[in-house]
């Protein structure tokens, strides 16, 4: 059987909501209307703003710096001045940073990287016999009779890098390295903030770690020189003053940049389209639900900003948030049209979203079709705010438009751009700046954030399916 689109579901529904007697009466040609309103010029001149906070303020707008808390009133007072209720919660951060990372192997060097939250070595290092582990180094049986104070060598795999590190600690080692598993360095992994009875750990790809494997007694040093510094930052939260408030439809992004660069891609350009779409929605709507626009802070540094958020909501406000769209990078300079892929039909990676993301999957894929780019699918991966969301059991959707992975050639010839490039080569970078956005790609999104937003701000009854 056909499933009917989001569209005709939508148009259906508004029609007997509004004959309800006691719903509130929608402006139901209000999608098209904010769709009509938005634009990529005005989205634009957000980002142009960004770009000068940035150059005013070392060049960043990153956790901790005066980018950021200029970022954030620049967000609040174009909220405020929309008429929107606005709020500036804070929330703690601790934030792990390295200062150095070195491992030598009988003299010669071997690249590592710390892994996140590893305890440190201090400057000096720890210096012992390389022992190398058969397996994983899970089980306390793998470790025995490792020699006291050696550096214990084991592969990623089967168990958490925080059980690992407390094994080898258990078993008297000074400090434990990781191999990768598959191709490439073990980067972007973490023990947990929360860990304890852990080693210093590094991570070392898999070609290093097959290389020592047979240097089992050959002299190593590791230095991680590494801190976990506490702080504190600010989320920005925008709701409509009408609307259900029992009934919640969030649009979000990170608004921090990294250290090395303004992030006008990632993600001015997400806060851009939502700054956009949240003046051309305006304060005070004709909307049955309410609607909350969400400027996360230190998203860079672990998601943090979202996840705090979430855990400091009672049960009872969780409930009411209907859906999250999230918005992080959609103006990449190669650009890819992607959506969350809310239905795992693409059966990569993470499976679907929470019930209801299918449907969020389907609004976002119509926008963009309708404004001349069908999109693909892309992974909850986790990497960015949705994932509170999707563990919270929250329905969640998106937009992206690509990192550093390569555009295929079928990518190409469905959307133009070159082929075997990145989709944005500035990723984490200085020159993420304002001359390398591609404003098509900024247009088409916004214009998809507020169809989007503006049908489930109307209805929420195609997320349950009823």
């Amino acid at each position: 059987m056909r499933t009917p689109s989001v569209a005709a579901v939508f148009a259906a529904l508004v029609v007997a909501l509004a004959g309800c007697a006691d719903a509130p009466a929608p402006d139901t040609a209000l999608p098209d209307r904010l769709v009509e309103a938005v634009t990529g010029d005005g989205a634009f001149r957000h980002l142009a703003e960004l770009q000068r906070i940035a150059d005013g303020n070392s060049g960043n707008r990153a956790l901790g710096t005066p980018g950021y808390e200029s970022s954030v009133e620049y967000v609040a007072s174009t909220l405020r001045d929309a008429g929107y209720d606005v709020q500036t919660p804070t929330f703690a951060v601790r934030r792990f940073t390295v200062q150095d990372q070195r491992l030598t192997v009988d003299g010669g060097p071997v690249p590592v990287a710390a892994l996140e939250y590893s305890p440190s070595t201090g400057p000096s290092g720890v210096t012992g016999p390389l022992a190398v582990v058969a397996g994983e180094g899970c089980q306390p049986a793998a470790l025995a009779g490792i020699p006291a104070r050696s550096v214990a060598l084991v592969r990623r795999g089967a168990c958490t890098f925080a059980e690992k590190a407390a094994t080898a600690a258990r078993a008297g080692a000074a400090a434990l390295l990781v191999a990768n598993n598959e191709d490439g360095p073990l980067t972007g992994v973490t023990l947990g903030e929360d860990t304890t009875g852990a080693v210093p750990v590094g991570g070392l790809s898999r070609a290093d770690g097959q290389a020592l494997a047979g240097r089992a007694g050959t002299p190593v040093t590791l230095m991680l020189v590494t801190a976990v510094e506490e702080s504190e930052s600010r989320n920005v939260l925008a709701q409509t003053r009408t609307g259900n408030p029992d009934e919640v439809v969030i649009a979000g992004g990170h608004l921090d940049s990294v250290p090395a660069g303004p992030g006008i891609n990632d993600n001015g350009s997400g806060v851009a389209a939502l700054l956009e779409t949240a003046v051309r929605l305006g304060g005070s709507p004709g909307v049955a639900n309410a609607v909350r626009f969400a400027f996360w802070g230190a998203e860079e540094v672990g998601l943090v900003g979202s996840t705090q958020y979430l855990r400091g909501l009672s049960d009872a406000d969780r409930a009411r948030i209907a859906l999250y769209l999230n918005l992080d990078m959609v103006a990449s300079p190669n650009a890819g049209y992607f959506v969350y892929d809310g239905d795992d039909s693409d059966r990569v990676g993470a499976g679907p979203g929470p019930a209801g993301s299918a449907a969020i999957e389907r609004a976002l894929a119509e926008a963009l079709t309708a404004k001349g780019a069908p999109p693909a699918g892309t992974d909850f991966d986790g990497r960015s705010d949705y994932g509170p969301f999707i563990q919270a059991g929250i329905p969640s959707g998106g937009l992206f438009t690509g990192a550093t992975e390569p555009k295929t050639p079928e990518e190409a010839q469905r959307w133009g751009g070159t082929a075997g490039a990145p989709h944005d080569p500035c990723y984490h970078q200085a020159c993420d700046r304002l001359d390398t956005v591609n404003r098509t790609a900024l247009d088409r999104n916004t214009d998809a954030l507020a169809s989007t937003v503006a049908r489930f701000a109307l209805l929420t009854t195609p997320l349950t399916g009823r």
